[in-house]
């Protein structure tokens, strides 16, 4: 049986995500930054809480989970240095859901402790505050060389990979990326039906790996139009892609 998904909103633009195996019953969170909304969407969905999965030490991702782990008794796994997290992980591990493998893949970068899940056999992963629909995280604690690596991680992903990420920024993000790559059709595309969902009171994630090769512009620094509109033309893939980040920073 396939898995089911529902996101959830809370907070001004957050999403957390419930993972659940029909066959097992056993159900994950990720992210557990809003207690409230979380029992909201176990309440909607009916289903029991088993795994929580931290993505990163952000009070918007951590704040509920003392008291839902406590609740539902949820094993807990995370970074070192989160209060709550039984399991700690590092890049490179894995542990298992549902009797699937979750790969867990270190992406430092908007935060040292960064973390992001895979499950490469259902196509799917949880990006965090690391890779966004035509966007990336703001450098907070890393470096642009250490996102640029981080990033790459998520690149060796199918294109067919679903992408759950963890804030509905995207319509921000197609303003900046069209200001980057305003000759780029897939992207004048998406923005515009982007900004469709947006006035529905619709999501805008998950989205695919496939669709943000061709509209994120912080995947394309290899790029010759975008390469050649900042005046970077033999600079490397890493330089070109901090000079991008520079300028979302300041959009």
């Amino acid at each position: 049986m396939a898995l089911e998904i529902h996101q959830f909103a809370y907070g001004q633009d957050n999403y957390g995500v419930l993972l659940h195996d029909g066959d097992s019953r056993e159900t994950a969170m990720i992210d557990a930054g809003d207690a409230t909304a979380a029992r909201a969407a176990l309440g909607e969905t009916g289903w029991q809480l088993t795994q929580i999965w931290i993505t990163h030490h952000h009070g918007d991702h951590t704040a509920g989970l003392l008291d839902i782990a406590a609740e539902t008794g949820a094993a807990t796994y995370g970074p070192v240095g989160v209060s709550g997290v039984a399991t700690t992980l590092a890049g490179g591990d894995r542990f298992a859901f549902a009797g699937r493998q979750v790969d867990v893949l270190a992406t430092p970068g908007h935060t040292l402790d960064m973390l992001n899940f895979h499950l490469e056999t259902e196509k799917l992963a949880f990006t965090g505050d690391t890779l966004f629909a035509m966007g990336c995280g703001r450098l907070f604690e890393g470096d642009a060389a250490m996102m640029w690596d981080s990033l790459g991680k998520l690149m060796a992903f199918d294109d067919d990979t679903v992408i759950y990420c963890s804030h509905e920024y995207t319509a921000a993000n197609a303003a900046f990326a069209l200001s980057v790559d305003p000759d780029n059709h897939a992207l004048q595309r998406r923005a515009k039906a982007v900004a469709e969902l947006r006035v529905a009171g619709l999501p805008t994630v998950p989205t695919i790996m496939g669709l943000e090769r061709e509209t994120n512009p912080f995947l394309r620094a290899g790029d010759a139009a975008i390469r050649k509109g900042l005046g970077m033309e033999s600079a490397s893939d890493a330089a070109v892609f901090a000079e991008i980040r520079r300028r979302k920073d300041n959009f």
